[in-house]
């Protein structure tokens, strides 16, 4: 396998101070050749065509370098160099120019269905924030830098969606896709940035934009999260009955208010359970008489 190449600068010229020289040069030039055209002087003609000649070559060694830009220079096939000064250069004029944007880009990925972690199918979508560090690895280590990322971050989420599973079910410890979107977040800019570092790309962010079931057993689950959400509520409502029960019954012994045989403490107990838990404000009836 070939070494991979890195960037690095090759020497250019300010444009501007070129082109001019360039411009008094061959106005020299000419004036050179008419003067030797009128004193009957051939060689004289001749070697100021050769020279205009040479001067108009290099007039194709001009290049134009935009901010957030590089330019990749190779002389017939090999690498020779890149150049992010800005504005108007000079460079060899047999060198071959290829501009790469250094911009920060967004890359969207398509809605991908995959199995996570527990086996579930799922739709999963990420936002990619990344720019080109590396022009010249970025233009000889991989085929087409653009495809190669769109590829690579799709893969790369495929591979991290089946890592986590979708929810964690109201288990703090367990990472899931859903409940914890910062660590899955670092998850995936750490595999891209492994996957994308030899074509010269750099990953500023990775986000999940879309994350729902697949929408054949969407249905069931969202029963299940339904089911899993009273469930929690009515343990929560027993939790806080009991606690309140044992309150009054406590306080009512403290101060000496009632002296209740286990029979009776039981049904006070499944009188108040009936009232605090129930969905509906209860009916009580009262009794005017005597409690024994």
């Amino acid at each position: 396998m070939s070494n991979p190449i890195t960037e690095r600068s090759v020497t250019s010229l300010p444009g501007i101070p070129t082109l001019l020289a360039l411009l008094v040069l061959l106005l020299v030039d000419g004036w050179f050749g008419f003067q030797g055209g009128m004193a009957n002087a051939p060689m004289d003609v001749v070697a100021a065509v050769l020279v205009g000649i040479v001067l108009l070559i290099g007039f194709g060694g001009f290049f134009n370098v935009e901010p957030n830009q590089a330019a990749v220079l190779s002389l017939f096939g090999k690498y020779a160099g890149s150049v992010r000064e800005q504005g108007l250069r000079f460079a060899n004029p047999f060198y071959a120019v290829r501009k790469i944007s250094l911009r920060v880009r967004n890359f969207e990925s398509s809605k991908i269905k995959v199995n996570e972690l527990q086996g579930s199918p799922i739709e999963i979508g990420a936002v990619i924030v990344w720019q080109v560090v590396d022009s010249a690895e970025a233009v000889y280590n991989v085929d087409d830098y653009e495809s190669y990322v769109q590829i690579q971050s799709e893969s790369a989420l495929r591979q991290m969606a089946t890592s986590y599973p979708y929810d964690n079910h109201d288990d703090p410890n367990v990472v899931s896709l859903r409940s914890h979107p910062a660590e899955i977040g670092q998850h995936l800019m750490g595999q891209l940035k492994e996957r994308l570092a030899q074509a010269g790309v750099a990953v500023n962010d990775a986000r999940i934009s879309h994350l729902a079931y697949a929408p054949e057993i969407a249905q069931a689950m969202l029963q299940r999260q339904q089911a899993d959400a009273v469930v929690a509520a009515r343990t929560r409502i027993v939790y806080g009955a009991v606690s309140m029960v044992e309150m009054a019954l406590g306080q009512l012994k403290d101060k000496g208010l009632a002296d209740l045989d286990p029979e009776r403490r039981a049904s006070m107990v499944s009188n108040m359970l009936v009232v605090l838990c129930s969905e509906r404000p209860a009916q009580p009836v009262v009794n005017a008489g005597t409690i024994y």
